[in-house]
C-alpha cells in the first residue's frame, strides 16, 4: 500500500496576470471623452467668473479626471 500523503511534489507558481492594457486604455479614452466637453465648459465659465485664464487647461482637467475614475473602475 502506497502512502500519498508523503509525495511532496512541488507546488504549482502562483501565476499572476497582469491588467488587460487594452482594455484600460479603451476605458480610459471613452472617460477622457466624456470628460472632456464638461472640462471645456466648467473652464469658459471660470474664465468668465474670475477674468482670467485659469491655472489648468480643459485638456489636462479632463485627463486627470480619467486618471482618477479608471482605475476606481478597475479596481471595483
Amino acid at each position: 500500500m502506497t502512502d500519498m500523503t508523503s509525495d511532496l511534489a512541488p507546488a504549482e507558481p502562483k501565476v499572476r496576470h497582469a491588467p488587460p492594457k487594452r482594455e484600460y486604455y479603451a476605458y480610459f479614452g471613452v472617460i477622457f471623452a466624456a470628460t472632456l466637453p464638461l472640462a471645456c465648459v466648467t473652464w469658459v465659465l471660470k474664465a468668465g467668473r474670475q477674468m482670467s485664464l485659469p491655472d489648468k487647461d480643459p485638456i489636462s482637467a479632463a485627463w486627470s479626471q480619467a486618471r482618477i475614475i479608471t482605475p476606481m473602475i478597475f479596481s471595483a
